[in-house]
Formats: structure tokens, sequence, C-alpha cells
């Protein structure tokens, strides 16, 4: 099954939004990465589909780019709370359907959450693939690289595996990953048994490649 290719826009080249600009480029979707910064934007140009150094707290800057067509907006400003909650704003204004703000601690969060933002975050060093992931697949619910190709997911059970047991799923020899571990309602079934029969509210731990992963998130 091929994955959709989407269109995101990351706003703020720091740490965290380089990385949920890379991640998802990597993952085969269509990427502008914007920053006031010049240093910044040449720092990710020939890493993403389209790079931009403009002031996102312009509104007529912000109009210009078009982002109202876009899948998401990641607001990923850092240093300057002021600039953050204004293109949050901004963004929300033009109608974007989904806007994912990063927050400093919890008043700031608050303070996005009531100005619009769908989503807000609290980025450690490594969150930015998390959040690329979660964008890219309603069935994932956590995502932490362990290494460049070894991962943990936490993933709602695909529909395609619910009444089969592990052993029937396959999922070993098909994706490459092994499921260590199964959230049922407030249980946590660990190791799970290659006869355990997988039901339609399960939430599967699963570790394994970055590329039989990604097989995985995409699945009904």
């Amino acid at each position: 099954m091929s994955r959709q290719k989407k269109q995101f826009a990351v706003i703020g080249l720091g740490r965290f939004g380089t990385s949920v600009a890379m991640t998802l480029q990597q993952l085969g979707h269509e990427v502008l990465a914007i920053d006031a910064d010049e240093e910044r934007v040449q720092k990710i140009s020939d890493q993403v589909t389209h790079v931009v150094q403009a002031d996102t707290t312009d509104e007529n800057s912000l109009q210009a780019l078009g982002l109202r067509n876009f899948d998401a907006v990641v607001v990923a400003i850092g240093e300057n709370v002021q600039a953050n909650v204004a293109t949050t704003l901004l963004v929300k204004d033009m109608g974007v359907p989904f806007i994912i703000a990063k927050a400093r601690n919890a008043l700031h969060g608050k303070m996005l959450e009531k100005i619009g933002a769908d989503r807000v975050v609290y980025p450690e060093r490594d969150m930015g693939q998390r959040v690329a992931h979660s964008l890219i697949s309603s069935n994932v619910l956590d995502y932490i690289e362990l290494s460049p190709n070894l991962s943990l997911v936490e993933v709602t059970a695909p529909g395609l595996f619910v009444g089969k047991s592990l052993l029937q799923s396959n999922m070993r020899a098909i994706y490459g990953v092994n499921v260590v571990a199964i959230k049922r309602n407030e249980k946590l079934i660990v190791p799970p048994q290659p006869t355990e029969v997988i039901q339609e509210s399960d939430i599967l731990i699963v570790i394994g490649s970055t590329d039989g992963l990604q097989k995985l998130e995409v699945l009904e």
C-alpha cells in the first residue's frame, strides 16, 4: 500500500523544527521549511522540497506563502514566544486545516490552545521525529527512534490484523517487526504469546526496522 504524499510547512528551523522537517521529507512528503534567519534556511536548503526566508509575524509575507493549501503547518519557533504566538494566530486566521505549535511551558501551551492550535507539543531534543510520524499516520500514538534503522512504535491495531493471532498476522516475516507488548484497556500483555489474538481496541507496541514500521503505520 503506497503512502499518500502530503504537503507540510515547518516554521522555525531550530533543532526541533529541523528534525520535524527532515523526518517528514525522509518519509516521502513535500516540505516547505521557513525561517527568518538566512543561515538556518541555507543549512537545510538541500534536504527538503522548498525553503523560504520570511518573517512569519508579517501577515503579508505569510499570505504570500499560500499555507492554507497545506495539509498541516508546524509552528516550531522556540526562542521568541511573541513570534511563536503571532505566527500561530496568523496561520489559524488563514484557514490552515491542522496546526501544531511548540510551547515552552504550560502557560504558553494554554495560550496556543486558546488561539486555535490543534495540537501543542513540549518537545525534548528528539521529539521532532515523533511529531512527524504522528502527522502522517493517525494510527501512530508514539514513535521513538532507537538507532538510524531501528525504532519503537505504539500503534493502534490495524483492522487487517484484528481477529488474527500474532502468528497468523505474520508481521515479523512481512514487515520485519516484532510485537513486544499489547495494551488492552488497562492491561499490558508483556510479552504476548504467538497465539494471542489481536482485538479491535488493542494498541500494539512494535519494534523493528524503520522501513518496516513505515509500511505498518499506513495500514487501515
